[in-house]
């Protein structure tokens, strides 16, 4: 049975039919709402015992058990006897409350006004949040000290809710409309400059530039009887441009614009620090999808949220912050390595540092944020963090959690080579929990790693249709990056046909070369250009060329013998071989092996022979390189017959 708990307003629960369901007397109401009021973490007894009661009487610990049991009978009716609690759970020397954040309308709420999304979808979001309140958050207990500070931040996230309410109808262009709930509330609220700042704002948007001026002059007059204040800059600057007609005040024109002036408005309006954070690192999550500036602006500010919320020294507010941003991610190399190094580092400190009473999803979450920002590196402890993560997950009915951890066991799933069918069963997961969830952005990925895992066995009939989905679902969702690898499939796809002359296939090439870069992807776009196109003109008997240094970029150390052989410099190509470390785990792990058998057969290079046999045999059913989907040195198994026929001529090099 889905339940529902309420503490915006009256405590209270409902049933998945929407009755209310009975929860005893006023004890056993604040029971539940102090376990709300923890967000998930664990309330010992003695603590809840204190909270409950000024001094608690003898018997205290012994009645808080018969009320959480009753609790527990009427939150979990169908539970069958002697199985374990899912909702309130006893953990350690207390209870928590382990709930999907859409089951309780404080979490919901909370969720809901730190996302990003473009003006129509966050005007529809912030009424359904709003919505929610029924009174005055945890009505029924105002003068309990446990429920003032949760009292006050919820009343403060509620007032964010109608300011970016207000702004997203002035970004949709429907500043009259905004105008008479703005003015209410900048009444009942004089002290917050952001309320008068909107409302002028609206005012001159609606052609009421007299109106909108009075308002700044009421601000003033207010913050100065109230707080002794003078108006800060936003205000002085709206007037400063109101008076002169400024175009700055003009609705901005395009949806990007749009969304970045509403959400960076209600960050400027924000008070708390650790508010601000957790809701520019939510505005991050949203940013990341909507294309290459998004992309870049997105992991920039991302990265300066996670430094700022772990000098703050809440290992839980770090831990939000970095958790929050579940962008799903197929691509094996990392746009900024050092940063990723960076970022894992600081979700493994944040772990350590937790409480022990810490929320299962919070440590799920970090163990994730590792297992995605370790990718290409094959470490067991990386892979022990995304299984946990995975355990964790599947024991909490979180849908996105889930996807999120989902994503860092795929990223983990490079041991060795010949892993493609083992992903492609972790994407249809992925694909199927969020086509069932409404994750747009998960059920992209679902069906990009299934396209990579199709494409790594050459199954192109099935790749085409994973192809064509993603794109469907690109268009639907407006997720503009996804395109970038089903072009490049596309040109895969040419490159495996026998029927089609070499200048077509280069052209495919050349017409997706461009848009990784384009896109702000550069663990896509370095050295992938060169690589590709040497690819294609090795399985064409091509000359390769000597490669510049910066052309294969990262790829150097496995392209490099291949491109000396090419040119006639044979010693050279074989010193080369010989340094060349094993490629990364990785989607273009057995692309890069395949470079380096096919050296060490031209040069006899036994060592190289044996490593590179014992590295593609898992492989053996599959094309090498194609599990990334973007190019492809074709059947490992006729490589590794090259491999063993090398090996059993004549003398070689040792």
């Amino acid at each position: 049975m889905a339940v529902h708990m309420g503490v915006l307003g009256p405590v209270e629960a409902w049933d998945a039919a929407g009755r209310a369901i009975s929860l005893h007397g006023p004890r056993h109401r604040e029971v539940l709402a102090r376990l709300v009021a923890a967000r998930g973490r664990m309330v010992p007894v003695a603590l809840l015992a204190e909270d409950l009661w000024e001094d608690p009487p003898e018997g205290a610990v012994g009645a808080l058990r018969t009320f959480v049991g009753a609790l527990r009978r009427a939150l979990e009716p169908d539970r069958p006897p002697r199985t374990p609690p899912r909702l309130i759970v006893t953990v350690g020397p207390g209870y928590a409350l382990r709930a999907a954040t859409e089951q309780v309308d404080a979490w919901h709420f909370t969720e809901i006004v730190a996302s990003a999304a473009p003006p129509a979808r966050l005007l529809k979001d912030l009424d359904s949040a709003l919505a929610l309140w029924r009174g005055p958050a945890y009505a029924g207990f105002p003068h309990a000290t446990w429920a003032s500070p949760e009292r006050a931040r919820l009343t403060e996230l509620r007032l964010r809710a109608v300011e970016r309410r207000a702004g997203a109808l002035l970004d949709l262009g429907r500043a009259a409309e905004a105008v008479p709930d703005l003015d209410a509330h900048a009444r009942a609220h004089p002290a917050r400059e952001e309320a008068w700042r909107l409302l002028a704002l609206a005012l001159y948007r609606a052609d009421r530039q007299a109106d909108a001026l009075e308002v700044l002059r009421g601000a003033r007059w207010e913050l100065a009887e109230r707080l002794g204040l003078d108006p800060g800059p936003g205000l002085r600057d709206l007037e400063a441009d109101i008076l002169r007609r400024s175009g700055r005040l003009d609705a901005p024109a395009d949806p990007a614009s749009r969304v970045w002036a509403s959400a960076t408005a209600a960050l400027d309006g924000a008070s708390d620090a650790r508010l601000r954070l957790e809701a520019t690192a939510g505005m991050m999550r949203g940013l990341a999808v909507t294309g290459a500036d998004g992309l870049l602006a997105a992991r920039e500010h991302r990265a300066a949220a996670v430094e700022a919320a772990e000098e703050l020294g809440d290992a839980e507010l770090t831990a939000r912050v970095i958790g929050v941003y579940d962008v799903p991610a197929n691509w094996t190399r990392s746009d900024d390595p050092a940063q990723a190094a960076r970022l894992a580092a600081t979700a493994e400190r944040t772990l350590a540092r937790l409480p022990p009473d810490a929320a299962p999803g919070t440590r799920a979450r970090l163990l994730a944020t590792v297992a995605l920002e370790s990718r290409g590196t094959a470490s067991p402890r990386v892979r022990a963090a995304a299984e946990e993560a995975e355990r964790i997950a599947r024991g909490l009915d979180d849908p996105p959690l889930l996807a999120f951890a989902l994503n860092g066991l795929y990223m983990q799933s490079f041991a060795r080579t010949g892993l493609s069918r083992r992903r492609d069963a972790i994407g249809a997961e992925i694909g199927d929990l969020a086509a069932r969830r409404g994750l747009a952005s998960y059920e992209v990925l679902g069906s990009l790693i299934r396209l990579q895992s199709a494409a790594a066995v050459g199954d192109f009939a099935t790749g085409d249709g994973h192809a064509d989905r993603v794109d469907r679902l690109a268009e639907r969702h407006e997720r503009p990056l996804a395109t970038v690898f089903t072009t490049w499939y596309r040109a895969l796809r040419l490159a495996e046909d026998p029927a089609a002359s070499f200048a077509v296939k280069e052209a495919a090439y050349r017409s997706a070369i461009p848009l990784p870069a384009a896109a702000g992807m550069p663990g896509l776009s370095e050295g992938l250009p060169a690589l590709a196109l040497l690819t294609l003109n090795l399985r064409h008997d091509r000359p390769l060329g000597l490669e510049d240094p910066g052309g294969p970029g990262p790829y150097r150390p496995w392209t490099m013998p291949l491109t000396l052989l090419s040119a006639g410099r044979r010693d050279e190509a074989a010193e080369s071989l010989r340094a060349a470390p094993d490629p990364p785990h990785d989607l273009l792990a057995e692309g890069l092996w395949a470079l380096l058998a096919r050296a060490a057969v031209s040069l006899g290079d036994r060592d190289m022979l044996r490593r590179a046999r014992t590295a593609l045999l898992p492989a053996s059913g599959e094309l090498a390189g194609a599990a990334s989907a973007l190019l492809s040195l074709g059947p490992v198994a006729g490589l590794l017959a090259d491999i063993e026929t090398a090996l059993t001529s004549g003398p070689a090099e040792e």
